[in-house]
């Protein structure tokens, strides 16, 4: 994801005032230890989190909680026509466990 320049403080403000109804739809949809990495010189996001299996990732998009956050979300990212956000899939290189 790419956070628009000056929005930092409030990516993070939002983000520490979480709604509620999202924390329990991101957790019933099997995502738990969520956290999101901001680089900044590029502003790139980058998003870490545990799934489980079975999990319901894919319907998140389609959530009205989901699509009201990512509209609320709008102005500080960059998004696509709909609003969720533009995102780049990243290829895995290493792991370690």
């Amino acid at each position: 994801m790419q956070l628009k320049p000056g929005c930092q403080a409030e990516y993070k403000s939002r983000h520490d005032n979480l709604w509620p109804q999202l924390a329990t739809l991101l957790g019933e949809a099997g995502i738990s230890d969520y956290s999101i990495f901001l680089d900044e010189q590029t502003l790139a996001l980058f998003a870490v989190l545990k799934l489980a299996e079975p999990n319901s990732l894919a319907d998140l998009p389609k959530h009205p909680i989901m699509r009201s956050w990512c509209a609320y979300m709008a102005d500080i990212i960059e998004t696509n026509p709909d609003h969720s956000p533009k995102v780049v899939d990243l290829k895995q290189l290493f792991h370690f466990a």
